[in-house]
């Protein structure tokens, strides 16, 4: 038996990055050998363990064959006569297809390491067309490491390509293709991610809505800028201030909310591009939730200064700011990102933000227990619960305008 540190930990070293994971192959093992040395297996069907002290991940050396459509596609051959170039074989790019012995010694079959130097993304062999979730990974990376100069091979690109019209994409489960597109928009580069996609064909198979941005233009700058343009730079302002996932999500889906449909009436009915997407890829609630609600009311956020009591009482009310204050801050984000990307301000200088939180903070000091102690109760306790909140809310922004 052999061990090997492989993948990811490798190149990361190799570049002088922190490594946060370590993955292993085995070499000359087998299940049962494995199992007999106290690993864990992680699945009945698939050749990987958990080491019994350290929880990390140990697969043994396998080969992989197209088989089928899709993920499940594969057939594997998982055998201790597998040897490390084969298993390595299988990777997607060079730079992920090395590995490590235990005196530190870099087994590097493919040429990964010129690869690092020549900061280039190249596929290790033709199987890379195998697997499509492949496409997305490559932009991933190229979003991690664009800081560094790093850059898709001209051949790989083809290959993206190929897949992208080959009709694999669709392919793809909800959660593989999710589970990489939130990877890549918590990357330094999130907007890189979106054009490598672009530049191989894969975005207008996967995002049609948003692509359809960058033929838009953008109304709010009156110039040759395309909304599509302006979801990349609000991106990369979510990257420069280490926004979370739902915010980034909400900026890369809130102009969808801008574009009307046939038969599609104003207000919510606009956002059935956004609900489209959130339920193609099976997005986790709190992101579902944002972008909807930033689509709909980023508008009166920009105007916000400007709007009537009872508007802004509504908005507060649709955010839940009493039970859910985080999702309202979350939302001042989103557009905070947006405007400021725009300006070229920072985040501090966007006086809607400020105006916001008072309004939800006069709105919030307004408690129940005194009108309880009035004797409302029920339905008449929530609607004297909306009177006050509204006054209180009118009061904050007479106050603002004195001020």
């Amino acid at each position: 038996m052999q061990i090997y540190k492989v993948g990811g930990a490798v190149r990361d070293r190799l570049l002088g990055r922190p490594v946060t994971e370590v993955d292993w192959v085995v070499v000359g093992s087998s299940a049962e050998e494995m199992q007999a040395d106290g690993y864990r297996p992680v699945g009945a069907d698939f050749p990987v363990f958990l080491h019994p002290a350290t929880g990390e991940e140990y697969a043994l050396a396998r080969t992989e064959r197209k088989s089928g459509r899709g993920y499940g596609g594969f057939t594997f051959y998982a055998s201790p006569d597998v040897t490390l170039e084969e298993d390595l074989t299988r990777r997607d790019l060079t730079i992920n297809a090395m590995a490590e012995d235990e005196h530190g010694h870099v087994i590097d079959p493919f040429g990964g390491q010129t690869d690092l130097d020549a900061r280039q993304l190249r596929h290790v062999s033709a199987a890379f067309a195998e697997d499509p979730l492949r496409v997305l990974r490559v932009a991933r990376f190229a979003a991690r490491y664009a800081d560094l100069g790093f850059s898709v091979a001209p051949e790989t690109q083809a290959l993206m390509r190929q897949l992208a019209t080959s009709g694999e994409l669709q392919a793809l489960t909800p959660e593989r293709s999710w589970k990489e597109i939130s990877r890549a928009l918590m990357e330094p580069s999130p907007d890189v991610f979106i054009e490598v996609l672009r530049d191989c064909g894969a975005f207008e198979e996967l995002f049609p809505e948003v692509e359809a941005l960058f033929n838009k233009p953008d109304e709010v700058e009156k110039s040759t800028t395309c909304m599509g343009q302006q979801v990349l730079r609000a991106l990369r302002q979510c990257a420069i201030n280490e926004q979370p996932l739902a915010v980034r999500w909400a900026c890369m889906l809130k102009h969808l909310a801008q574009i009307e449909q046939p038969d599609s009436p104003r207000g919510r009915g606009r956002l059935h591009l956004i609900e489209a997407l959130n339920t193609r890829f099976k997005v986790p609630r709190d992101c579902q939730e944002l972008a909807l609600l930033t689509g709909e009311f980023h508008e009166h956020a920009q105007d916000c200064l400007q709007l009537p009591a009872e508007t802004l009482h509504d908005m507060l009310q649709h955010f839940d700011i009493y039970r859910r204050p985080e999702r309202f801050e979350q939302f001042i984000a989103a557009c905070e990102m947006d405007a400021t990307s725009r300006s070229g301000n920072e985040p501090q200088n966007y006086p809607q933000a400020h105006y916001l939180r008072g309004a939800a903070k006069a709105a919030r000091a307004v408690q129940a227990k005194p009108l309880i102690d009035q004797g409302y109760k029920g339905a008449d306790l929530g609607e004297a619960l909306k009177r006050e909140r509204l006054a209180a809310v009118r009061h904050y922004q007479r106050n603002h305008l004195e001020n």
